[in-house]
């Protein structure tokens, strides 16, 4: 019996859940380094010395940097909005809400400007490495804007209240550190209310379906033939990209006049929740199978596709029903 073809095609929910957590987690730190360093701006503090407060502060940043890079590897692997290299780096090219998107990439490559900045800040003239440093509210307000406009969790409300928080805290010590004492609480007030206007209003997160029992969306795939002596495997997988994003596989072993076995697998994401089963009908561009949840709930799909001329990959259709 020939050996299956392998290659990625499930995605983990660890990798959805893990992106989340390091982008809140580095937005968090970010508030905190670029609060701290408002707070302590200009101010001697008698109990600490210099150096001590500036090691917290690099610290800070770095703890950054390591979370940002942890967002930025599991988003690559996560399939839930899957992204190529060139859309992970390059602001705009996204075609997941590209400018709130190319917030959080502005972000990251500044901050990494800053942390080469920072390297060489022995060979920096101090009022220059001055100055490139404030290019930190830049990277704190790219950050925002990229949670405001992209976060999965935007609208949900304790990400609502964080927001609101770290606009009200900045907005409140920048104003104090520029000298507008009376000003820094309704400067708070009025970033945090600004946060929650465009949360339940323009950049609502408005609820998708997940683990739809029916659906129709468009299919994205590719097929693979490895022939034996005897026997060969046909594998075809693919993703469905609408609103119910699944991933799809079905593998037949053929003889030369038969049809020897099948096997056919539906991921939900960001789910993870599996459907497995059959197919049960070939077509030249197409297939039906039938699949079960693990809570025995019955599934029958139907797949139909158009070829890419130079055989590379295929788009067409995939639709499922409860049975």
């Amino acid at each position: 019996m020939t050996a299956a073809v392998s290659f990625h095609l499930t995605s983990s929910p660890l990798d959805w859940y893990a992106a989340r957590a390091a982008g809140i987690v580095a937005y968090l730190l970010l508030t905190a380094v670029v609060s701290l360093g408002l707070g302590l701006a200009g101010r001697r503090l008698k109990r600490w010395p210099r150096f001590a407060v500036e090691d917290v502060h690099r610290f800070g940043g770095l703890l950054v940097g390591a979370f940002i890079a942890i967002h930025i590897v599991t988003v690559a692997l996560d399939s839930f909005a899957p992204f190529t290299l060139t859309q992970l780096l390059v602001p705009l090219t996204s075609r997941y809400r590209p400018l709130w998107i190319a917030g959080g990439i502005v972000a990251a490559e500044l901050l990494l400007a800053l942390a080469v900045a920072n390297r060489f800040r022995d060979r920096i003239p101090h009022r220059v490495w001055r100055r490139l440093h404030y290019v930190n509210f830049a990277v704190w307000g790219a950050a925002t804007l990229h949670g405001l406009g992209s976060g999965t969790d935007r609208s949900a409300p304790w990400a609502i209240v964080l927001y609101a928080g770290a606009g009200a805290t900045v907005a409140t010590l920048l104003a104090r550190r520029l000298g507008h004492l009376r000003l820094g609480l309704a400067a708070g007030a009025l970033a945090a209310a600004a946060v929650v206007a465009l949360e339940l209003g323009p950049l609502q997160l408005h609820a998708k379906t997940w683990n739809a029992p029916s659906f129709t969306e468009p299919l994205q795939g590719k097929i693979l033939v490895q022939q034996g002596v005897t026997e060969g495997i046909v594998s075809m997988a693919g993703n469905g990209t609408g609103k119910q994003k699944v991933l799809v596989r079905a593998d037949l072993l053929v003889r030369a006049r038969s049809l020897a076995s099948t096997s056919f697998q539906l991921e939900y994401l960001p789910s993870g929740k599996l459907c497995t089963g059959k197919v049960t009908k070939v077509r030249p561009t197409g297939f039906s199978a039938s699949c079960t949840m693990r809570d025995g709930a019955r599934r029958a799909v139907d797949a139909s596709w158009n070829l890419a001329p130079d055989g590379s990959g295929l788009s067409g259709t995939l639709a499922a029903r409860p049975l």
